[in-house]
């Protein structure tokens, strides 16, 4: 998929997803971004952001508090390759089942990671959120940790009562001419926020990334929907939650768009005006 876009543009061959932790003890102000885990581990430091991501503009005034609250959760981590054995271990996934507690992603065959693109991309989000007074809460606290689990990642949703939790990841499929983008949610749901509420945000994911030019998947799901009941942090989730793959990191043309700064930015912008547009509703 590209830019306006010429080209298609989603992790389940080769993507793992997923996890949380419990909530700060008092909100931050309105307009800010709140990043936490709960892996049994020393924090690490927060990264700054990488450097083609976009710096909030100085200012002296926040944006007015909506009350709305926003977990983004960037799939995976780049400390994962290095740890297997924390992340190869088995933690619930719901619907009685267990799975790794996370995985290393996939990535372009030039070697651009999914866990680079969906960090970077999550950051371009949550600015562009918080600029519009939603307060932002990220399920990892930079690109050179591990994990959290999947479990942990719907936790921090759970605990923080987001009004939507929204999983940004990228697909891996070798599938002959495999593109687009899908929105996955958790099918048959298992709570009543994972009935209709999930539902109407994954169809505003899809509508708005449709709009702004990105292509329906032609190998996984429908209409660029995908019903999932394997996926842990959306079956976990007690909270309205999806999961976007943004497109396929095999494809040369989703490929370029992902690793190009300008490529990130219009798919932040219109997975962050979706989410604006679900909230709104």
């Amino acid at each position: 998929m590209g830019l306006v876009l010429a080209i298609g543009l989603t992790l389940f061959t080769a993507c793992g997803v997923d996890t949380p932790a419990s909530s700060p003890s008092s909100p931050p102000p309105p307009g800010t971004t709140t990043v936490f885990t709960t892996l049994p581990r020393p924090s690490p430091t927060t990264s700054a952001p990488p450097s083609s991501a976009p710096q909030p503009p100085p200012s002296s005034q926040q944006p007015p508090k909506t009350g709305k609250v926003v977990v983004l959760d960037p799939g995976h981590n780049g400390g994962n390759s290095g740890k297997p054995g924390e992340i190869n271990k088995q933690v619930p996934a719901g619907r009685g089942k267990t799975k790794p507690c996370n995985t290393t992603g996939t990535s372009t065959n030039s070697g651009y990671t999914e866990h680079a693109f969906t960090w970077d991309v999550s950051q371009r989000i949550s600015q562009a959120l918080a600029a519009k007074g939603i307060r932002v809460i990220l399920t990892r606290q930079n690109d050179t940790g591990v994990g959290p689990c999947v479990n942990e990642r719907a936790a921090i949703g759970n605990d923080a009562g987001a009004d939507a939790v929204v999983s940004i990841h990228a697909d891996g499929s070798n599938s002959a001419g495999a593109h687009g983008f899908h929105v996955a949610y958790s099918a048959p749901p298992l709570n009543a926020q994972q009935g209709e509420p999930s539902m109407r945000l994954a169809t505003a994911l899809r509508d708005g990334l449709r709009t702004g030019g990105f292509p329906t998947s032609t190998y996984l799901g429908s209409n660029g929907l995908a019903p999932r009941a394997d996926l842990g942090g959306l079956n976990l989730s007690t909270r309205p939650a999806a999961l976007v793959e943004c497109g396929n990191m095999r494809n040369a043309a989703e490929a370029a768009a992902m690793a190009s700064e300008e490529g990130r930015q219009q798919y932040a912008a219109v997975i962050a005006k979706a989410i604006e547009d679900y909230l709104a509703g």
